[in-house]
């Protein structure tokens, strides 16, 4: 756990360009307020946590899952969110299942190539052995 409440705030750097992606361009923003706002979100995410928590103590794991987190969100009563966060969850899905293809993919071509080296070496090597055999 934290040590200190500054450690549960949400960097600075993160709530700034969230703020900065939601307000029309021109529009400023206080120093105050976006103190403000992150304090704002770093209660909502415990509070989040929490509420995600419990649906998994219930199902007796230790591990929050996605289902967990949207659970919680209907119980907070951010039904609106629901949603949006299972498209974005999908896209996260589909995302990983995409790199995964690729990463698998990769190893693929790297065994046939290296494969495809192992037979050239050999077929040097009996050259080469064809080659001892036949000179004077």
């Amino acid at each position: 756990m934290a040590e200190r409440p500054e450690d549960l705030n949400l960097p600075n750097a993160v709530i700034t360009r969230i703020i900065k992606e939601a307000l029309p361009d021109g529009v400023n923003i206080s120093k105050e307020a976006r103190s403000a706002i992150s304090r704002a979100a770093s209660v909502f995410v415990l509070y989040a946590t929490s509420c995600a928590n419990n649906f998994a103590m219930k199902g007796k794991r230790k591990t929050l899952n996605a289902s967990d987190v949207l659970s919680a969100m209907e119980e907070m009563e951010f039904q609106r969110f629901i949603t949006p966060l299972k498209e974005a969850l999908e896209a996260y899905r589909r995302e990983q299942k995409g790199k995964k293809e690729a990463s698998e993919q990769k190893k693929k071509d790297k065994d046939k190539k290296t494969d495809s080296e192992e037979q050239d070496k050999s077929r040097d090597e009996d050259n080469d052995e064809d080659e001892e055999r036949l000179a004077p």
